[in-house]
């Protein structure tokens, strides 16, 4: 199972609303349609027609100060080298634990809350 739905499925199970998308250019479109609903978005760096990092630089555009959470199968060392990641982006690694989804999430939202 890929790991958008292996992701969808996880957090719903545990009460999450989740808008998922089929690409890059869909995550835009979805983010602007809810933008309001949106508390916190989760990226993989690749995907189609748009990569993340891509997509996170259009969405803090409209919203500078969304939160995002991205999921790669690249090892972390070499995000954090390549410059990817800055303040207000976490980051997890492929495969994902379920519990390591569940505790970064929950805790971006509670961070998210407290701010």
């Amino acid at each position: 199972m890929e790991v958008r739905n292996l992701s969808r499925e996880i957090l719903e199970r545990y009460g999450y609303k989740v808008i998922d998308a089929i690409d890059g250019e869909d995550a835009i479109d979805k983010f602007i349609k809810h933008e309001k609903d949106i508390e916190i978005i989760l990226l993989d760096m690749v995907m189609p027609k748009k990569n993340g990092r891509q997509v996170l630089n259009e969405i803090k555009n409209m919203r500078p100060d969304i939160k995002a959470l991205f999921i790669s199968g690249y090892a972390p060392h070499s995000i954090h080298h390549k410059g990817i990641l800055e303040e207000g982006i976490q980051f997890i690694s492929k495969p994902i634990s379920v519990d390591d989804l569940l505790k970064k999430v929950r805790d971006m939202i509670d961070y998210q809350a407290e701010s």
